[in-house]
């Protein structure tokens, strides 16, 4: 299950301070508060305490950040095996004038950086 990006719920930025942190919140709480507005889901609101739980805790905002990088990396990892697979799909259906094609591409390249 992905993580939920805290940042863009509370629409602060990466590096942002307490302050900014506590001050998106409150702005966001009066907007989307069930009280204040009739047509805001109570989901949301559980989302923005939740966000403003985790990033406003000092421990809890880089456990939360490590994570993130964690899933972020695991994401790259996925993307580059995905797009090696592919690669490998083209070249199996490759002819055999197209492989030639590439393989003189290929050896003009390696000859001029040499």
């Amino acid at each position: 299950m992905p993580l939920p990006d805290y940042y863009a719920i509370l629409e602060v930025p990466t590096n942002a301070t307490l302050t900014q942190i506590k001050r998106s919140y409150r702005r966001l709480a009066r907007l989307y508060h069930p009280d204040l507005n009739r047509h805001a889901s109570d989901a949301y609101i559980k989302q923005l305490n939740e966000a403003y739980d985790v990033l406003s805790d000092v421990t809890k905002r880089a456990t939360y950040d490590v994570r993130r990088l964690e899933e972020m990396r695991q994401m790259l990892i996925l993307e580059a095996l995905r797009r090696q697979r592919e690669a490998a799909l083209r070249e199996a259906n490759m002819t055999w004038a197209e492989g030639f094609k590439g393989f003189v591409r290929e050896l003009r390249k390696s000859m001029r950086d040499e």
